[in-house]
């Protein structure tokens, strides 16, 4: 029994030794940061404050759905460019069958777009609300 601790341990001692130097680490910075860090107080500190600009109006502001589209686009078409990435790595070793696979991909996310631009995804600007009126030049 005990020679099956001691060759454990000796396997495993490198593990216990980083996770001991990361545990101390991490307690030097912030015992470090607390020791040596500002502490000025006062009433601009308790603000929320976002790239320069301090927040106005309530923080439960309601967004558009297409914002939330958006994002879900991004992430799918984002997403469509890690697996053509892995594809283009290894298209010598799938040969035929690898890029027919992934021109049918490609396919279904044109599709998959072109339905999005039908429905109205991508139309972000404010529908006009018919033709502008004509502008008169003062001197006419």
């Amino acid at each position: 029994m005990e020679q099956d601790a001691t060759a454990l341990v000796a396997e495993h001692w490198a593990i216990g030794l980083f996770l001991l130097a990361v545990a101390t680490l991490c307690a030097l910075m912030m015992g470090l940061s607390s020791l040596l860090g500002g502490r000025s107080r006062g009433p601009s500190k308790t603000l929320p404050f976002e790239s320069g600009v301090t927040g106005v109006g309530s923080a439960r502001h309601r967004f558009s759905v297409k914002f939330y589209l958006v994002a879900m686009l991004f992430v799918i078409f984002d997403i469509e460019a890690v697996f053509l990435f892995a594809w283009a790595v290894s298209v010598r070793e799938v040969g035929w069958a690898g890029f027919w696979a992934a021109a049918l991909f490609i396919l279904v996310l044109l599709a998959g777009l072109l339905y999005d631009s039908r429905v109205g995804v991508l139309d972000w600007a404010p529908k006009g609300r018919g033709r502008p009126a004509p502008v008169r030049r003062p001197d006419a």
